[in-house]
């Protein structure tokens, strides 16, 4: 229950900041590019979420790992 709290909160976060800031992120400017020109008017929300679903997976396996190691000293 707790990573998949872990996991939205992550993902939100990721989602709002890759929609505020005005550059480009990496790897979400990078999967809309590779996926072409058809996306043009969709490709700052597709890239805000190809962001959030990719950092909040990497915090969500790095919460996960520290979660069992924790335990495992138990």
């Amino acid at each position: 229950m707790r990573g998949a709290l872990i996991l939205m909160v992550f993902f939100l976060i990721f989602v709002s900041a890759s929609l505020l800031i005005p550059t480009p992120m990496f790897p979400g400017n990078v999967f809309c590019t590779l996926i072409g020109e058809s996306i043009v008017e969709y490709t700052e929300c597709l890239s805000a979420v190809f962001n959030g679903v990719f950092y909040s997976v990497i915090l969500w396996l790095v919460f996960v790992v520290v979660a069992r190691k924790l335990e495992e000293e138990k």
